[in-house]
């Protein structure tokens, strides 16, 4: 190579080491926080579920996990998660399909799903018109919202719970 100058061998940088600047005035470590001479224990997380009711009568159903309600309620082919609390409701009329409707938690909200069900699902949220779902159509619902499937069989969304506040179900 004629006319170039050869290049300098490259050396290892150290990236942990400290960068010095000349002329800057050295950093100082930081000083170690003083702590209270009372500690606090760690937080537990505690877990927090909407519940639902069927009727006025029956104990809540905690949303820990999904939940499908029908006549003769049965889980999805192909399961994603927890598998799902089957809930079987009375329907003497007929009303109710077979695996009618599906309630779950999703973080902080509540999905209705009717699951294609033949004669419906109307749901009422406080302050609002009653509406008919779609069949396969889902709503984000909050506590306070009644979910009619048929046969007098009414889901009343409930607040929220703590996990540890809540019996079996």
């Amino acid at each position: 190579m004629v006319g170039r100058t050869p290049a300098a061998p490259s050396l290892p940088v150290d990236v942990d080491a400290p960068t010095v600047v000349p002329g800057a005035p050295a950093a100082r470590a930081p000083e170690p926080r003083r702590t209270e001479a009372r500690t606090k224990a760690p937080r537990t997380p505690v877990s927090t579920f909407y519940s639902f009711r069927i009727g006025g009568l029956q104990d809540p159903i905690g949303l820990d996990r999904p939940a499908r309600i029908g006549r003769r309620p049965s889980a999805p082919r192909i399961l994603v998660g927890a598998p799902p609390r089957l809930v079987r409701v009375l329907s003497p009329q007929r009303e109710v399909s077979s695996t009618h409707v599906e309630v779950r938690q999703t973080g902080t909200s509540v999905v209705i799903t009717d699951l294609r069900s033949t004669n419906g699902t109307v749901v009422l949220v406080p302050g609002s018109r009653p509406r008919k779902l779609l069949q396969g159509e889902s709503v984000v619902v909050s506590p306070g919202t009644l979910v009619d499937i048929g046969d007098d069989n009414i889901l009343q969304i409930l607040p929220l719970e703590r996990a540890q506040d809540r019996g079996p179900s």
